[in-house]
């Protein structure tokens, strides 16, 4: 049994060195800061990080409560971003 246990242990650490060479840290922790963004006709929110939205909303400022509420949630930052997608405001709920 003890080959297998060596096999196992070669392949984990052969694709943590794959997954870190291209970029993916294992031991970086994802953060919870809510972006307000313009989407289509509107504004969405959206975690750092997610590629996906969380909501979507007609009035910037429906986006701006939600993405507060969410901050506050998990001691985060909200970043409020201008339609252009250049950022306007920053709050911090962070204790």
């Amino acid at each position: 049994m003890p080959k297998q246990n060596t096999l196992t242990d070669s392949i984990r650490q052969l694709i943590e060195a794959i997954l870190k060479a291209l970029g993916y840290d294992n031991n970086r922790k994802r953060t919870w800061h809510q972006h307000v963004i313009p989407y289509q006709d509107g504004w969405a929110v959206r975690r750092e990080g997610n590629k996906g939205i969380t909501s979507k909303h007609r009035k910037q400022s429906t986006a701006i409560r939600k993405a507060k509420t969410l901050a506050k949630r998990h001691d985060a930052d909200v970043i409020i971003h201008r339609a252009n997608g250049g950022i306007r405001d920053r709050v911090s709920y962070k204790e």
